[in-house]
């Protein structure tokens, strides 16, 4: 549904950027076409190594990959007051609101995530991220006062949800609100990946912001070079990698702290990634939590999680996926990062240990 402003959502991954490896092209490089947009309040990058698609075809892709994304939004948007998310968060409790099935799955899937991860990941607290400033309400520069935290903490909760057979969302508390911003991004990539494949593409990149998926190898040849970016006060694209990972056939998210955060009048500082259980922003070390998986979806809300858990409480959690892994960037006293990774990193980032 048409809106005055354009739809915005909360930046809840780091950088990843894309490398080719050296500088200069070599003559037997694969052709590459790329082209990118906005979605989500974020950019959205695709690139295809190889034959180029025919003028018309690669229109075709073009608008499909544009259509979708508008739909994605259209469907779980919490700064659109049109989409389906804004208007099950106005609904009253108890009443069954049906919603796409597409939505259903992503509302599924963080559910599922919330009960995995014993309440580290929460797609319910858009009341406490709104008050905190980091949510479709507007921003601040101080953090909420503490029974206002509370209250909107007892707003928040799976146990007040249910997604039904028929994809009807039913809460029991009228003020429960829905915010996706630690899964959307990931399923719009996943859709952007199957489209690619629908239309015959084995060579491809898909991101929304920090959610990366690629597929088959880079123009060169070989596997994707993926670059983490280091952690930084002030972070942008041409910033420093802390690491670079090798990619085929697989996807990469990064939650950090550094993008969307604020100093208070004591300069402390907090960052948009909370704690479901303490409602207040996480404060322990850990700059990014970059989590290679099969599918973007996956890598998306897993990051979230992870960076909620920790390292010590972190690494165990993704040991029990067992295809999936995390590096973890934690703050030192000197200023400088310390890489942790899990046991299976290595491997499925392709990197050396």
């Amino acid at each position: 549904m048409p809106t005055k402003c354009p739809a915005t959502w909360l930046t809840t991954a780091g950088s990843l950027a894309l490398l080719l490896a050296g500088a200069a092209t070599r003559a037997a490089d694969l052709p590459l076409t790329a082209w990118e947009g906005q979605t989500m309040g974020s950019i959205y990058r695709v690139k295809i190594a190889g034959a180029s698609p025919a003028p018309a075809r690669l229109a075709e892709l073009k608008t499909e990959v544009d259509q979708r994304l508008r739909e994605i939004n259209r469907q779980m948007s919490h700064y659109d007051p049109g989409s389906e998310l804004s208007q099950f968060n106005r609904a009253p409790a108890n009443r069954p609101f049906r919603i796409s099935p597409e939505f259903a799955r992503v509302v599924r899937f963080s559910l599922e995530l919330n009960r995995l991860s014993q309440g580290a990941f929460d797609p319910t607290l858009g009341p406490v991220i709104n008050l905190w400033g980091f949510g479709e309400q507007g921003s601040r520069r101080e953090p909420p006062p503490p029974a206002e935290l509370q209250a909107a903490l007892k707003k928040t909760g799976c146990a007040h949800l249910t997604v039904t057979a028929r994809d009807e969302l039913v809460k029991d508390i009228p003020e429960l609100a829905l915010n996706l911003s630690a899964t959307a991004k990931g399923f719009g990539v996943d859709e952007i990946v199957r489209i690619l494949r629908g239309h015959g593409v084995t060579n491809g990149y898909a991101s929304i912001a920090g959610e990366v998926q690629v597929l088959g190898h880079n123009p060169r040849g070989t596997n994707w070079q993926i670059g983490i970016s280091a952690p930084v006060e002030h972070w942008t694209e041409a910033d420093a990698m802390i690491e670079v990972v090798s990619l085929s056939n697989q996807a990469i998210s990064t939650s950090g702290d550094y993008q969307k955060f604020f100093k208070d009048a004591q300069g402390r500082r907090w960052c948009h990634l909370i704690d479901p259980q303490t409602g207040w922003p996480v404060q322990h070390q850990v700059a990014g939590v970059s989590l290679v998986a099969p599918d973007s979806l996956t890598a998306d809300g897993l990051s979230t999680t992870l960076f909620v858990l920790g390292p010590e409480r972190g690494l165990k959690f993704i040991e029990s996926w067992t295809n999936a892994a995390a590096l973890f960037l934690v703050r030192e006293p000197d200023g400088r990062s310390r890489q942790i990774a899990s046991p299976r990193f290595a491997r499925l980032a392709g990197i050396q240990p």
